[in-house]
């Protein structure tokens, strides 16, 4: 394991979206732990945090420009309309990333314990390109969303998927591991099993995970759901797999079935089959609708990606005299990503 001695440039990246109620609380909290970090000598003095308005309909941009002519350091990215978390968090990294050496990604209600972020850059500093925080415990959960959340890793276990149980999106990466992870081109994005296939040196690091302070949820049942199932076909074939399997299984069924019907026949013990009729045609008829519906999330998958759509547009970034130069920089990777 190799130390390192110099003190990296740290970049804090959030993805927000509609988060006027607790932004200003977050914001206050992340620059006084930056200002804790420097004085520590664990960051640079020009860290900064850099927030993504992932197409607001409130006031968070108001609050982020705001913010950015009080501390020149508080940057924005807004983005020409709501592109969804996933493309958030890799607009930030594509951006905050040609400025700083590492980076951590967090959400804007602070639900990750944002306290932990000196033990991420303390590991980062023992050689480690990536930091997982992972929670210790879903005490705070609800019945249905943690036994649901458990079943979904495990069920990606067992389709082969390699994802770090119990961790979200907060992470943090360096710049070599960020630059591993742009080079990924697909749009269907699914950074919890994306990040582990970067490699590199990492490790984790625990902590409890709070309630929220205000607001509400981006992720209601709807939306985690897509997301599980963006999860799974995005990583493993195993579905259409199983599918073939359970193809085989029937057509055995099947061929029982005939050499029982015909064995019934040459003995002349023929009677009127409605019921197993009709019961084997739906039964049949379900499987090949889920067999097609399988199928079809795949070929969906693959007509979005070959459009190569851009993962996300940016709309505009803070400026003023103060930070000219930081911004400079950031439109400059724009134009060139």
């Amino acid at each position: 394991m190799v130390m390192r001695s110099e003190r990296p440039r740290l970049g804090l990246i959030l993805p927000a979206y509609n988060e006027e109620i607790v932004l200003a609380t977050t914001l206050n909290k992340l620059v006084q732990i930056k200002t804790d970090l420097i004085k520590k000598g664990m960051v640079r003095l020009d860290s900064f945090i850099l927030i993504v308005d992932d197409g607001s309909t409130d006031t968070t941009w108001d609050i982020i420009y705001a913010a950015h002519q009080e501390h020149p350091n508080i940057l924005g990215v807004k983005l020409s309309r709501n592109f969804g978390h996933q493309p958030a968090l890799i607009a930030g990294m594509s951006e905050g990333i040609k400025l700083a050496d590492i980076v951590i990604t967090l959400d804007a209600d602070l639900q990750d314990n944002p306290d932990i972020i000196s033990r991420m850059v303390a590991d980062y500093q023992l050689g480690n390109e990536i930091v997982y925080a992972v929670r210790s415990s879903r005490e705070q959960d609800t019945w249905f969303k943690k036994y649901t959340a458990l079943g979904f890793y495990k069920t990606l276990s067992i389709l082969g998927v390699e994802i770090i149980p119990n961790h979200a999106d907060f992470r943090l990466m360096s710049r070599l591991a960020v630059q591993a992870l742009l080079k990924m081109p697909e749009r269907h994005l699914f950074l919890r099993a994306m990040v582990p296939l970067v490699g590199y040196q990492s490790s984790q690091v625990f902590y409890e995970r709070g309630r929220r302070q205000g607001g509400v949820s981006k992720y209601p049942l709807k939306k985690m759901l897509n997301f599980a199932l963006d999860g799974i076909t995005s990583f493993s074939v195993q579905p259409m797999r199983y599918l073939f399997g359970l193809g085989l299984i029937v057509l055995g069924v099947a061929g029982v079935e005939i050499i029982y019907t015909l064995a019934q026949k040459i003995i002349g013990n023929t009677q009127a089959g409605w019921s197993s009729l009709m019961i084997s045609i739906w039964l049949l008829g379900g499987f090949n609708l889920i067999a097609i519906g399988v199928v079809g999330v795949y070929i969906g998958k693959i007509f979005t990606e070959v459009k190569h759509r851009p993962r996300f547009e940016i709309e505009s970034i803070t400026n003023d005299q103060q930070h000219q130069e930081l911004t400079k920089q950031l439109r400059s990777s724009y134009l060139n990503r």
